[in-house]
This record gives C-alpha cells, sequence and structure tokens, in this order.
C-alpha cells in the first residue's frame, strides 16, 4: 500500500479541500498521513475516516504581518522536522502540500531527495491575498518578495495544482509551466449533500409565509454581508415574509447584528452563530435562496467559493457578485449576478428572485447543468489519476536510475 501525506497549515477537520483529498485517496487505497493544526478537542493524535492526522498546537492569530510570519515560520519548522522523521518510516510516494503559504513545500526537501514526489496545492495566490489583505501596492518590496517566493515554491514542486482556471492562466503568465500544472476546482462532495431538494421543488417545498435568503460561512468583511443587509433594508418592504439569515461565526458578527438594530432588520435578519460542518445541508434545506455578497479587488476576483456549488447541489438559486472567476464558469442564465459594492442592484436581484417562483427554478436548473462539467466527482478523478502518475513517474524514475548505476559498472561490450 503507497503512503501518502499532506500537509496544510490550518485545522484539517472543518477544512473541506483537504479532507476531500485525503478522503479520496483512503478509498483508492492508499494510506493517508496529515500534518495540520490542532483542533479544538486538543488531540496530537488521531483518526478520521481512515486518515491520520498529526497536529502541532499553534493558533491562527494573524493580526499583523510579523504574526503571520512568526505562524508560518513556526508551522514550516515543525512541518520540516516531522515530514522528514515520518519519510523515513514510511516512505511517502507522494507529498500534497497545501498553501498558504507557498514555501512550506520546502518543508518536504528531505523526502523529496529520497525519491517523494511534491505537489502544491496553492489555495490561494499569495501577493493578491496580501494586496488586498492589507492594501499593499503592486510595486511594494513585500509584493515583489512574495512574487519570488511564490516563483520558486511552484518551480521545486514537481507538480502544482490550482483552483480554477483564471488562477492557472495568472500564474502561468508569471512563469509555471502548464504541463505541470493541474486545475482541481473548488467542487462540494456531491454525497454529503445528497439529501437536497430538485431544482423543479426550489418553490413548492418552502413555507410559502416565510421567504429566506441565506450566506453560509465565515462572517469576515471580504463577504459582504453588511452590503446585504443594506441591501435588504432597501428591498424588505417589496418582500413580505422575506428573512436574511446568517450562518456562521466570525469577527464581524458584532458590526452586522448593529447595523441590523440600526436598519429596524433585528427581526428579520437572522444571525445564527457557528453550525457543525455536518449540519449545513440541513440549514440549507430551510432556505429558498443562497446569496454570496463577496466583495471585489485583485484577489476576490479570482474566488471561487466552496458555498456556490454546496447551494448549487442544494437546488437553491445564488444571488452572488459578478467576480471573473465565478463568471468563467457560469453563465447569466445560471446565476442571479450583481455587480460587487452595488448596494441598489443587489437589493433589485432580491426584489426580483422574490416574486418570480418560476425564474429561481430556471436559474437552479440551469445552474446544475452547468456545474457538472466541474462536479466533484469529475475533480476526484483528476485528483487521483495525478497522484497515480506522479507515482508512476517516480517508479519509471527509479527504474532507470538502477539501469544506469548498472551500466555504469560494466565495460562497453557488458564486461566488468
Amino acid at each position: 500500500m503507497k503512503s501518502i501525506c499532506l500537509i496544510v497549515q490550518n485545522v484539517y477537520d472543518p477544512d473541506p479541500r483537504v479532507r476531500r483529498k485525503a478522503e479520496a485517496l483512503v478509498a483508492a487505497g492508499y494510506s493517508v498521513d496529515v500534518l495540520a493544526l490542532c483542533a479544538s478537542h486538543g488531540k496530537k493524535r488521531y483518526s478520521l475516516n481512515g486518515v491520520n492526522v498529526y497536529t502541532v498546537s499553534l493558533g491562527k492569530n494573524r493580526s499583523s504581518l510579523p504574526r503571520y510570519f512568526f505562524e508560518y515560520a513556526t508551522f514550516f519548522l515543525w512541518a520540516f522536522f516531522r515530514v522528514s522523521s515520518q519519510m523515513l518510516r514510511r516512505s511517502y510516494a507522494v507529498i500534497d502540500v497545501n498553501s498558504l503559504p507557498d514555501f512550506l513545500i520546502f518543508a518536504a526537501v528531505l523526502p523529496k531527495c529520497l525519491g517523494a514526489k511534491l505537489v502544491l496545492d496553492m489555495h490561494e495566490i499569495t501577493p493578491e491575498f496580501y494586496m488586498s489583505k492589507y492594501r499593499m501596492p503592486e510595486d511594494s518590496w513585500t509584493i515583489r518578495l512574495l512574487k519570488y517566493l511564490e516563483r520558486i515554491s511552484f518551480s521545486f514542486a514537481d507538480h502544482v495544482i490550482t483552483i480554477n482556471e483564471p488562477i492557472e492562466e495568472l500564474l502561468i503568465n508569471r512563469g509555471l509551466a502548464r504541463s505541470k500544472s493541474t486545475v482541481i476546482m473548488n467542487s462540494a462532495d456531491e454525497a454529503r449533500f445528497g439529501t437536497g431538494s430538485s431544482p423543479s421543488a426550489v418553490s413548492t417545498t418552502r413555507d410559502r409565509q416565510r421567504f429566506v435568503m441565506m450566506y453560509h460561512g465565515t462572517l469576515t468583511y471580504i463577504y459582504g454581508l453588511d452590503i446585504a443587509i443594506e441591501a435588504f433594508a432597501l428591498a424588505h418592504k417589496e418582500m413580505p415574509g422575506a428573512e436574511l439569515w446568517i450562518v456562521g461565526p466570525g469577527p464581524e458578527r458584532r458590526a452586522l447584528t448593529d447595523l441590523a438594530e440600526r436598519r429596524a432588520l433585528a427581526s428579520r435578519v437572522r444571525l445564527v452563530g457557528p453550525v457543525t460542518s455536518t449540519a449545513i445541508p440541513e440549514w440549507l434545506n430551510h432556505c429558498d435562496v443562497g446569496i454570496l455578497p463577496i466583495r471585489r479587488d485583485a484577489f476576490l476576483d479570482f474566488a471561487f467559493p466552496n458555498k456556490l456549488p454546496e447551494f448549487i447541489i442544494m437546488g437553491k438559486p445564488v444571488i452572488v457578485s459578478r467576480l471573473m472567476a465565478i463568471r468563467r464558469y457560469f453563465t447569466e442564465e445560471a446565476l442571479a449576478y450583481f455587480e460587487p459594492h452595488s448596494v441598489s442592484d443587489l437589493s433589485r436581484q432580491m426584489v426580483r428572485i422574490f416574486r418570480d417562483p418560476q425564474l429561481r427554478i430556471r436559474l437552479a436548473s440551469k445552474a446544475s447543468e452547468e456545474h457538472a462539467k466541474i462536479r466533484w466527482d469529475l475533480m476526484k478523478q483528476r485528483y487521483l489519476s495525478l497522484i497515480g502518475n506522479l507515482i508512476d513517474q517516480a517508479r519509471n524514475g527509479r527504474v532507470s536510475d538502477a539501469r544506469n548505476k548498472s551500466h555504469s559498472r560494466l565495460g562497453p561490450f557488458g564486461s566488468t
């Protein structure tokens, strides 16, 4: 049985992308280890759905650049020593390193020297991430340094995974070889959301006395939930029985609660708080429309959130910011787009969707059709094929090396 290691500077359990990959590998017959941050239960080592998880106690308090550097450096050193020692016992065939940071790939330098193939899964584009978070100009020394680290990181990897085609094209323009790049989309696992309603049932299964628009995920500024509340304040008089549910934890919760109270919407904007990932499908069953009011900037224009396919799989029409990466995969007939940051445009779409049940059905049906091309079943097979090809390359390389060493000991006619 071949062994695979995944490294991620995040808590493993709630990370949907890393969990999907790890559990797909286990189902395919691989032995899988994950190196990650310690979860709230505090266990240093545990098993989850056949995946062996090893953790380090390190928080995610990234309030400043020095704090980012401290956390990145601390996790890098732990991962370096942990994966190196485990390589000697487990002989990993492939190590899948998940950014951020990009340079985490170098933690696997010893396993690479011992024959492991390295995959760098670039969850984010780091320079644009810092440009967005800290309002840094593109020509600043920090952004130039991050682009340099990005380039040497994807050059060191044997293969690179990106989350969508616009990001892949951006990285190719920065020097990534197209031949060593594969797109694995942020698609949701259909099996987990298989109890959702069909598109044709969207307008008939809900309580007609209540119309629920819902967001689920982290409550941070970039997701534009204040824009959603402001838009609802403009639209709610034309939407009798409508409510806005905001499900999830995050630093913006208090500010969003205060905003709803100032707009006299406290009874119609429901901030649910955190729920378990396993409960998300049931919450989605209680809504009529998904809403993703993401802001747009140099980083967020490339965003393709996990929440979007989750809504689609559950048969929900979605109101979403018109972002470049999302527009690459979904047409105007599949999603109810609005201009990012525009309260009035979002308000208009809320009323439009509320008033037209048939439109909701058409949107959900078309979105389901277009999503079929990027669903997890296809992405999973693409990922497993990539891992299998890398293992074959490593095996063939070892055979070639053995043959070359054998020939080097022989004379020109095969004699010693």
